[in-house]
């Protein structure tokens, strides 16, 4: 697209997307400026949805990757882990992304008793006590995503770049 011939990175744009028809905001220049290690603005807003601990493997990306900040959400996540700014967490550290109704079930898998008394904390050690990482993670795929000491430095590294982003009002 000539609107962004020269940008110092260009914008991915998703197949998907109907440019004809849509109403077509251009990604700001500011977003597609290389920061150090060849991370862009929409990186840095990725590790920021990370430390909030609540984005795992089965989160949707928000459509404000691509739109706002030029990137595809998924593969900048995996090169991110590659860089080693982030890291898919194990099963056991994954629990809080999975109910209790679905700890319960696990738990029932080995007949443990006293399920309905259990609290959130209780279920936990319950599955600490009676499952291996491995037996534990064929009984969900949800895993969630942590930072490493270099994802958070780059956050605090770049502060201007999570201050420009919208935030919500609570």
């Amino acid at each position: 697209m000539a609107l962004y011939d020269d940008f110092e990175v260009k914008p991915y744009i998703s197949p998907e997307r109907d440019l004809a028809t849509e109403e077509f905001k251009p990604v700001p220049r500011k977003n597609m400026e290389l920061l150090a290690d060849d991370l862009l603005a929409g990186d840095i807003i990725l590790l920021w949805r990370i430390r909030f601990g609540t984005f795992a493997n089965d989160t949707v990306y928000s459509k404000y990757f691509e739109y706002s900040y030029g990137i595809n959400g998924p593969a900048h996540m995996q090169t991110l882990i590659e860089k080693g700014y982030a890291y898919e967490e194990s099963a056991f550290d994954s629990l809080d992304h999975i109910s209790a109704t679905l700890k319960k079930k696990i738990l029932k898998s080995k007949d443990v008793k006293g399920l309905s008394k259990m609290k959130a904390a209780d279920l936990d050690q319950a599955l600490k006590d009676h499952f291996s990482e491995e037996e534990l993670g064929t009984f969900f795929k949800v895993r969630g995503y942590a930072l490493t000491e270099k994802g958070e430095k780059a956050i605090d590294d770049h502060p201007q770049v999570i201050d420009r982003h919208p935030k919500k009002k609570f």
